[in-house]
C-alpha cells in the first residue's frame, strides 16, 4: 500500500513538472525550466555583436523578472535561414526559438511567406520611434512584426594621414559626390601610391549603397517587381561603380579576411560601408588617431541622391507560438525602448541602435581618440535618420546572383545599356 501511494505521488510531480516545463516554452534545447516561471529562447548569429547585444539585454531583463529564463543560441546566419524556412515549410513550430533575428534584406521573403508565423508588435511597439528606413523591411499590410534593431548606417572612413600627404583635408572628402571620390583618389594614388578603397567585385554592397542613397532598389516598390533596366539610379550606381576601377583605384580582394587585410595593413585611404567596421578599423592600435569618418559621397547625377546610406542592418521577430507574449515583453522592455541599455550595447559591443531615443545617450556624445576625437557615434546616429527608406522586397539576393555576373560582362567591355537590360530579362524569366 505504502509502496503504491509512493508510485502515485511521483507520477503527479513528475506530470506537475512536466506541465511546468511545457506552459511557455515552444524552443528547442532550452535547457531546463524555472519551475513555474516562464522560459524563451532566442537565435542569433555573430557572438561579438549580436549576441553580445543580446547578452547585455538578457541580463537587465532577467534582474526585473526573475522569474523569466531567456536562452540564447547562436547559429551562423545561413543556418538560421535554412532552419526557420524548413520548420516554417513543415507547419509547425516545434523546434524553433521564440525570437529570431533576420536581416532586413530578407525579412519580407519570411513575412510573405509565412504571413502567420509571425507575432504583430504593433500593440508593444511604436513605429515611431525607429528610424523612418527600418520600418519598411520589418512590417507587412499596416501591420509592424519586426523589432528594428542595428543601424546599418554607413559612412565614409578616411586616413587623414593620406589625404594630408595628397594635399587634401576631411572637409574636402565631406558630402560630396562620388565623381569627386574619384577625383581625389586619383591623386592619393599619385602621391601616396595607396588606392581609395579595396572591392571584391562579386560583393555589391557598394552598389546597394548608392543605390538606397537614392531612395531606389532593384525593385519597384510592390517589392517583387524587377526595376533595373529603366532605372537610371541603377545605370547611375553601375556607371560611377565601374569608373572607380577604371581609375585604378581599387584594390582587389576575395573575400573578408583580405578587405580586413587591406585596411588594417595601411593599403587603403577610406572604407565606404557600414558602421559595423568600427571594431575592425580599431583593431589596428597603430593607426590610432589618423582616421576620421564622414557621410557616405551621394550619386552625382541622381537628383534624390544624398550623403546617406545604409548597408546590413537586421530586426528581431516573435514566432507565433508558446512563449509569444513573454518573448514580446522581452523585445519590447529592451531593444524596443531602452535607451539606457542601447547606450551600454554601444559603449561595451559597438552597437548603433536605430530606436531614435538611444542617439541622445552620453555614449553616443563621447569623443573617440582613435578617430581623433571625433563622436562619430553621434554622427552615425545623425546619418541614420537621414538613410532614405525603401523596399528591400523579395528578391535582392536573387537579382544580386543575376549582377553579380553581369557587373563581371560590364567589366569586361559590355556596356552598362545591354547589361541592364539583360539583367532585367532574366530576372522577369526567374522571378515572376
Amino acid at each position: 500500500m505504502k509502496k503504491r501511494l509512493l508510485f502515485a505521488l511521483v507520477s503527479m510531480l513528475l506530470m506537475l513538472a512536466v506541465s511546468a516545463c511545457s506552459g511557455d516554452s515552444g524552443a528547442k534545447n532550452t535547457g531546463g525550466s524555472s519551475g513555474s516561471g516562464k522560459e524563451i529562447t532566442v537565435w542569433a548569429w555573430d557572438p561579438n555583436f549580436n549576441i553580445a547585444a543580446l547578452q547585455l539585454a538578457k541580463e537587465k531583463y532577467e534582474a526585473k523578472h526573475p522569474d523569466v529564463k531567456v536562452n540564447i543560441v547562436e547559429y551562423a546566419q545561413n543556418d538560421i535561414v535554412q532552419k526557420l524556412n524548413t520548420g516554417l515549410n513543415s507547419g509547425t513550430t516545434k523546434g524553433l526559438p521564440n525570437i529570431v533575428l533576420i536581416e532586413d534584406y530578407r525579412a519580407q521573403n519570411f513575412l510573405q511567406a509565412y504571413p502567420d508565423a509571425f507575432r504583430d508588435m504593433s500593440d508593444v511597439i511604436k513605429p515611431a520611434d525607429f528610424a523612418e528606413y527600418k520600418i519598411g523591411p520589418t512590417s507587412l499590410d499596416g501591420k509592424q512584426y519586426g523589432v528594428p534593431f542595428d543601424s546599418g548606417a554607413t559612412g565614409l572612413y578616411v586616413r587623414t594621414d593620406y589625404l594630408k600627404q595628397a594635399g587634401f583635408t576631411v572637409d574636402d572628402l565631406t558630402n560630396i559626390d562620388w565623381n569627386r571620390y574619384i577625383e581625389i583618389g586619383k591623386k592619393v594614388k599619385e602621391k601616396t601610391g595607396k588606392d581609395m578603397l579595396t572591392q571584391d567585385p562579386n560583393d555589391l554592397g557598394l552598389i546597394r549603397m548608392m543605390a538606397q542613397s537614392a531612395g531606389t532598389w532593384y525593385l519597384k516598390d510592390d517589392g517583387k517587381t524587377p526595376n533595373l533596366a529603366d532605372n537610371p539610379v541603377i545605370k547611375e550606381a553601375l556607371e560611377t561603380y565601374k569608373a572607380l576601377f577604371d581609375a585604378n583605384i581599387v584594390k582587389m580582394n576575395s573575400d573578408w579576411s583580405q578587405f580586413l587585410a587591406a585596411i588594417n595593413n595601411g593599403d587603403v585611404a577610406t572604407v565606404p560601408t557600414g558602421n559595423w567596421i568600427t571594431p575592425s578599423i580599431k583593431a589596428e592600435a597603430s593607426q590610432s588617431g589618423k582616421w576620421a569618418v564622414v557621410p557616405t559621397p551621394r550619386l552625382a547625377n541622381s537628383k534624390e541622391s544624398v550623403n546617406a546610406s545604409s548597408l546590413g542592418g537586421s530586426s528581431w521577430y516573435v514566432l507565433n507560438m508558446d512563449g509569444q507574449d513573454t518573448a514580446a515583453n522581452f523585445l519590447a522592455e529592451t531593444f524596443g525602448s531602452d535607451a539606457e541599455l542601447y547606450s551600454q550595447m554601444l559603449d561595451k559591443v559597438g552597437v548603433i541602435g536605430s530606436l531614435k531615443a538611444a542617439s541622445s545617450g552620453d555614449a553616443y556624445d563621447k569623443s573617440d581618440d582613435f578617430f581623433n576625437g571625433q563622436k562619430i557615434y553621434a554622427d552615425f546616429a545623425k546619418w541614420t535618420e537621414e538613410v532614405p527608406k525603401v523596399n528591400y522586397g523579395l528578391h535582392t539576393y536573387a537579382i544580386e546572383d543575376i549582377l553579380v555576373v553581369e557587373v563581371q560582362n560590364y567589366l569586361n567591355g559590355k556596356d552598362v545599356d545591354s547589361v541592364i537590360r539583360d539583367a532585367q530579362a532574366q530576372a522577369e524569366s526567374q522571378l515572376q
